[in-house]
């Protein structure tokens, strides 16, 4: 349980810094549109471990295996931070988003229609 609560404040300090390099994406692009998502997929899983730490910390008067639904609710939780480190990873391998120039890695940063 605290380890969830660890990670809660782990992504949001990582939270801060991702959204100014959101900002420095054209939008518009393919780069901007899959940070959107990148980012709003790493919110939903956030508030989705919040709630599983306060889920859990109601029972922690009760020792015991974790209940399903709490279980649950890591393993989707899990499921959506893979895909949200994929497009991390997209953003960073393919389009070169705080990596590269944007003349290196253009497609990202071409503008869509």
């Amino acid at each position: 349980m605290w380890l969830i609560a660890i990670g809660v404040v782990g992504a949001l300090l990582a939270a801060m810094i991702g959204f100014l390099d959101l900002m420095a994406i054209p939008t518009g692009t393919r780069a901007f549109r899959t940070g959107l998502v990148h980012m709003s997929l790493n919110l939903v899983v956030t508030v989705a471990y919040v709630g599983n730490f306060f889920w859990r910390h109601a029972g922690y008067d009760h020792p015991g295996p974790v209940a399903i639904g709490p279980l649950v609710l890591s393993v989707l939780s899990l499921a959506a931070l893979a895909a949200s480190g994929y497009l991390g990873g997209k953003l960073a391998y393919r389009y070169g988003v705080r990596v590269a120039e944007e003349r290196t890695q253009a497609e990202g940063y071409r503008l869509s229609h």
